[in-house]
């Protein structure tokens, strides 16, 4: 019987996406994240197995973060504008407005596309992204801890 204190863990997000291997690759280059153990890509012009069904980025500590699962068709989010919401996002964090014009610089390099941009924002600058399956995502400054 279970303890009723207790809770389910928050394991990993899940990004569905039409290819895991690239999507995986942005947000490890982006985010300094590390293959789980038998994800890492294949040697060149090996076939890559995992990289068409389902691949885990960790933290260098071995916690688990993202996970990419392969879709055959995935509608991209046209939000702030259309038919098609976001539906979920990631929010990341800087903590001052300079860093933010750097990561900026480094999400477009790695093949994001800026959607919003308040950067000018007093109280909370930020701006909104779109990475390379059209999943959108939020780079904000907070001086605070968020956790």
């Amino acid at each position: 019987m279970a303890d009723q204190d207790s809770r389910p863990k928050l394991c990993q997000v899940v990004l569905d996406c039409t290819d895991a291997r690239a999507l995986a690759e942005f947000y490890r280059s982006l985010l300094g994240l590390v293959y789980r153990p038998g994800d890492e890509p294949p040697e060149a012009g090996e076939v890559d197995e995992r990289g068409r069904d389902w691949l885990v980025l960790r933290t260098a500590g071995g916690a688990p973060q993202l996970a990419f699962q392969q879709v055959d068709k995935l509608p991209e989010a046209t939000w702030p504008q259309g038919q098609v919401p976001q539906q979920s996002h990631l929010d990341l964090t800087v903590t001052s407005v300079e860093e933010l014009r750097a990561q900026h610089e480094r999400v477009l390099r790695l093949g994001g596309r800026l959607l919003l941009d308040r950067i000018d924002d007093a109280e909370e600058p930020l701006r909104v992204y779109a990475d390379l399956a059209g999943h959108p995502f939020c780079i904000f400054v907070s001086s605070r801890s968020l956790f």
